[in-house]
C-alpha cells in the first residue's frame, strides 16, 4: 500500500488510450475556459455599449445626429446602435425614393431592424454551442477513458494468482482519473452556458423592446410629416 497514488503519478502510469483521453479533455477544458472568459468580456461590452447608446437615444438628441454618429462609429458601435442605424438607413432610403405611404416606410424600417437584430444575436451567441458540446460530451469521453482503463487493469490482473486491494487500487484509480477530468471540463461549461444563455435572452429582449419603441417614434414622425404636408 506504499504505492504513489497521486493524480500526476496515476496519469503517467495510465495506459496510452487513457492518457490520450485525458490529454484531449485537458485541451478541451483549456479551450472551454478561454471561450468562457471571451464570452464574459464580450457580453459585458455589449451591455455597456447598449446602455450608453440607450442613454444617448433618450437624451433628446435628434435622430439625424444619432444616425450620423452611428455611421461614423460603425466598427465600435454596439448591437442596439447598429440596429438603429439599419432601421434609419432604410427609412431614409425609402424617403429619398419619395415614398410617403406610412405603412411602407414603417415596414421597410422594421424589416431592416429585424434582419440586423438576427445578425447581432447570431454574433452574440458565438461559442455558446461549443460550451454546450463540452458540457454534454466531456463526461462521456471521460467515461470512455475510465472503461478502457478498467478493462486494461483487469486484463493485467488476469495473470496474477493472488489479487489484493493493493494490486487492484492503482489500475482502478488510474481509470477514474479520466472521469474526474471529464467532469472538471464539463461542469464549468454547463454553468457558463446557462449563465450566458440567460444573459443573451436579456440582451435580445432589450433589443426587441428598442425596435418597438423606435418603430413607434418613426410612426409618429411619419404621421407628423404627413399632417404638415397636407
Amino acid at each position: 500500500m506504499n504505492q504513489d497514488l497521486s493524480i500526476f503519478h496515476l496519469i503517467l502510469n495510465a495506459s496510452l488510450v487513457v492518457q490520450l483521453v485525458i490529454l484531449l479533455l485537458m485541451v478541451v477544458s483549456v479551450s472551454s475556459w478561454a471561450a468562457i472568459f471571451r464570452k464574459l468580456f464580450s457580453l459585458k461590452r455589449v451591455a455597456a455599449l447598449n446602455d450608453k447608446f440607450e442613454r444617448e437615444f433618450w437624451s433628446g438628441t435628434s435622430l439625424n445626429d444619432l444616425f450620423a454618429a452611428a455611421a461614423q462609429n460603425a466598427r465600435a458601435a454596439g448591437p442596439m446602435e447598429r440596429i438603429f442605424a439599419s432601421g434609419m438607413r432604410e427609412y431614409q432610403k425609402l424617403r429619398e425614393k419619395r415614398i410617403s405611404d406610412a405603412s411602407t416606410l414603417l415596414d421597410g424600417a422594421r424589416r431592416a431592424m429585424r434582419a440586423s437584430f438576427q445578425r447581432e444575436i447570431d454574433a452574440v451567441e458565438t461559442n455558446l454551442s461549443f460550451l454546450a458540446s463540452v458540457g454534454s460530451v466531456s463526461p462521456y469521453v471521460g467515461l470512455l477513458g475510465t472503461v478502457w482503463g478498467i478493462m486494461h487493469a483487469f486484463t493485467g490482473l488476469a495473470s496474477l494468482q493472488q489479487v489484493t486491494l493493493a494490486t487492484v487500487a492503482p489500475g482502478i484509480a488510474e481509470a477514474l482519473v479520466a472521469t474526474a477530468i471529464g467532469l472538471f471540463a464539463a461542469i464549468p461549461a454547463v454553468v457558463a452556458y446557462n449563465r450566458f444563455a440567460r444573459d443573451i435572452d436579456r440582451v435580445a429582449i432589450k433589443l426587441e423592446t428598442f425596435i418597438e419603441e423606435f418603430s413607434n417614434i418613426l410612426q409618429r414622425n411619419v404621421g407628423a410629416q404627413s399632417a404638415s404636408g397636407r
